[in-house]
């Protein structure tokens, strides 16, 4: 019966296996971004090989982040996750920022973007209501149009609603929707791999050429550059979400072993589907035909994919198929990011309330009431693309600012026994580094005003944290 009511020192049940732990990893990143984000990658490049680069970059990118992010994920386990390696590496002011950042942006929008098109999987087999011509044009400041395509929106807020309430009642429940939908998301796109590579009646024509397309106008300043780096963005938010097993340090068994290995083994299994589900929709669909339903609303690539060779009854299958993927992330990302702000209110930097956890569910249920109403409003805001390139621009700050911290950490802990070491050091973490900035630099050039949208929601935290730091010295 110890196993029941073994909590961690904060009040929160420490129940996660390294199964759940890994199913979390694998959920976290495959969600809504693999089944539509070659539709823009596409319009980006128009050339199959460079969009399958696109997705090997990335990846390859995204495994070297989560080696260097073993290494202190093995070294501090403790609720909050990264917000907890920056106080080690940074201090509070910087801690807070990231965790305002999640807050406001980073994991918030993840959550939205993600449900965001679980409504919309919902919209291609059940159309949901639309408000008035005129009610649907009404804009904030003219870049948000909130009640523009309502019925999605509405069904995105209540399934935000109805999955902060199953996280509520208790991290048992959480990691079991987890581990059931990540196993179904992964069985669906094993049958669309076989089916794609066998009845489809694809081409191998189509997926060429492999270099770059003779002729091609790039919608870039930056020509090839400029768009790779683009695609590079669309693709990174299908990437996203490796590091949210680090928040859950204090709910998962042995942590200090089980989160690197549910890191290493997440991010690999996630590269090779998001390779061999990619090279399916290109062998199956030319990248012209791709484009051109690129530019129809609300259109998702895999599912016009599979009625392409299954008819109906394809496309039925992979809405399906993407409610339950999108359905399963979304469960993950609330679940793991709830804890970031759990962990600052501790440090009393964050509304006090929400560091107080249930007294039977033993979760931190006013963080994730908080969160789950953020993400509701930033639902409201805007797209789904618009949502997306904002948070990777802001990720990719603080991913090369946790980089670098393995730097500082092997001075500041150099006599802390370590169950993990990232290979290669220090030309891994200085490699990712050097691409987080490149990625920053590049997206602000290209896409001034979702990164400048981005980075104010990331600099509002400031005066925030003003006030609260002025708070606990008043208090101490």
């Amino acid at each position: 019966m110890k196993k029941h009511t073994e909590t961690h020192h904060t009040g929160l049940l420490t129940r996660l296996g390294l199964f759940t732990a890994l199913m979390i990893v694998i959920s976290s990143m495959i969600g809504s971004g693999v089944f539509k984000k070659i539709a823009p990658m596409s319009v980006e490049l128009g050339s199959p090989g460079l969009i399958l680069l696109c997705w090997l970059i990335p990846g390859i990118i995204t495994m070297i982040g989560a080696a260097t992010n073993a290494e202190i994920a093995g070294l501090i386990a403790e609720p909050g996750g990264q917000y907890v390696y920056f106080k080690k590496m940074y201090g509070n002011a910087f801690a807070f920022l990231y965790g305002w950042s999640c807050f406001s942006v980073i994991q918030s929008a993840s959550i939205a973007s993600i449900a965001y098109v679980f409504a919309e999987s919902v919209n291609a087999v059940i159309p949901l209501p639309h408000l008035s011509a005129g009610m649907e044009q009404i804009s904030l400041f003219g870049i948000f149009y909130p009640f523009q395509g309502f019925g999605v929106k509405g069904l995105t807020i209540l399934t935000i609603i109805f999955l902060t309430t199953a996280n509520y009642l208790g991290v048992i429940i959480g990691g079991a929707i987890t581990n059931v939908f990540t196993g179904l998301k992964i069985l669906g796109i094993l049958i669309i791999i076989i089916l794609g590579l066998t009845i489809s009646g694809g081409s191998m024509q189509h997926l060429t050429p492999v270099l770059e397309q003779p002729g091609y106008q790039y919608g870039s300043g930056l020509g090839l550059f400029g768009a790779m780096f683009a695609a590079m963005l669309a693709a990174f938010w299908p990437y996203d979400g490796w590091n949210n097993i680090g928040y859950l340090g204090g709910e998962v068994k042995n942590p200090k072993r089980n989160i690197p290995l549910s890191l290493f083994g997440g991010v690999a299994v996630v590269i090779v589907i998001y390779l061999l589900i990619n090279t399916v929709f290109l062998y199956v669909m030319p990248v012209n035909e791709i484009i051109g339903i690129a530019k129809t609303e609300h259109s998702i690539i895999a599912i016009e994919v599979m009625r392409k060779f299954l008819g109906n009854g394809g496309a039925m299958f992979i809405s399906i198929l993407i409610m339950v993927s999108t359905f399963g992330t979304t469960n993950g990302t609330i679940l793991a990011s709830s804890r970031i702000y759990f962990a600052m209110a501790k440090d009393s930097l964050f509304f006090k309330s929400a560091g107080n956890h249930h007294s039977k569910f033993k979760t931190p249920h006013i963080s994730l009431l908080i969160q789950g109403f953020w993400a509701s409003l930033l639902v409201l805001s805007g797209t789904f693309d618009q949502l997306t390139d904002m948070l990777i621009f802001a990720s990719f700050i603080f991913y090369g600012a946790g980089a670098f911290g393995v730097f500082i950490l092997r001075k500041k802990m150099k006599d802390t026994p370590r169950v993990y070491k990232v290979p290669g050091y220090p030309v891994l973490p200085f490699i990712f580094v050097l691409f987080c900035i490149t990625l920053v630099v590049v997206t602000i050039i290209q896409n001034p005003r979702d990164s400048g949208i981005g980075l104010s929601l990331v600099l509002i935290g400031i005066p925030f944290y003003v006030f609260w730091n002025k708070k606990i010295k008043r208090l101490g």
